[in-house]
């Protein structure tokens, strides 16, 4: 046990600690997920906010950056987001941002395939979720092959970009691979949550980093399967 986790005393054992962590992440990243369905629900419905944001772009570019800012600091810097409230008041900060991205993106699409995607993605989420929670078979020491993919991935997608631009069934196979990929790292970062008998595992301090994690994961596969309902865009 971890000296910043002694208060708890002698009556909180690994496997109580561990389940405060997972009760915490995920009442963090339900309240992630709600404040980012608020934000597609105002894009998706109202014609206003969707029309002030293509004439104004310089909003969407001042979101990402932000968005990369908030998102190097918290993975990057473990003082800060450890840091009770900062770590809370940056991770409110960058969900309101993704939201916002996220919402403009979506405003792009109608609103039937907004809902089928996003939709998709949480019941692929929940049951990969209670897979990972169910399984024997221990994914934590994938982390470095996952990578590797995902580079690979994210480089051959760049370049088939500039050449396949506009090809519907290349942006479906690419959709589909992309969900697959980040399919294995939502079950990779939820043993790297829960610990136990798992070879690696987070300490209880990162909960907020536990739950950017997750978020990120939900958030990257609801934008690749975007690319399986290209017939509904706007």
């Amino acid at each position: 046990m971890e000296s910043g986790y002694s208060d708890y005393g002698m009556g909180f054992d690994d496997a109580s600690i561990r389940r405060g962590f997972i009760r915490k992440v995920y009442g963090l990243l339900f309240s992630q997920l709600l404040i980012t369905l608020a934000f597609i629900a105002v894009f998706c419905f109202s014609d206003q906010v969707s029309g002030y944001v293509r004439q104004n772009s310089w909003t969407l570019i001042l979101a990402l950056v932000m968005s990369l800012v908030l998102v190097i600091t918290l993975s990057c810097c473990d003082q800060v987001r450890r840091n009770a409230p900062t770590n809370y008041i940056l991770l409110f900060l960058f969900t309101v941002v993704e939201g916002y991205l996220l919402g403009a993106i979506s405003s792009s699409y109608t609103t039937q395939s907004v809902l089928i995607a996003a939709g998709l993605t949480a019941l692929i989420t929940f049951l990969l979720t209670i897979f990972s929670f169910q399984t024997k078979y221990d994914v934590t020491g994938w982390g470095c092959g996952l990578f590797i993919i995902l580079i690979v991935f994210t480089i051959c997608g760049m370049i088939a970009g500039i050449f396949l631009r506009g090809n519907h069934l290349y942006q479906m196979i690419y959709g589909g691979i992309g969900a697959a990929i980040f399919c294995l790292y939502i079950i990779y970062d939820t043993q790297i949550m829960m610990g136990g008998k798992h070879k690696y595992s987070l300490s209880p301090e990162e909960y907020v980093f536990a739950s950017l994690n997750l978020y990120l994961d939900g958030l990257i596969y609801r934008f690749t399967t975007g690319n399986l309902f290209i017939e509904g865009q706007r």
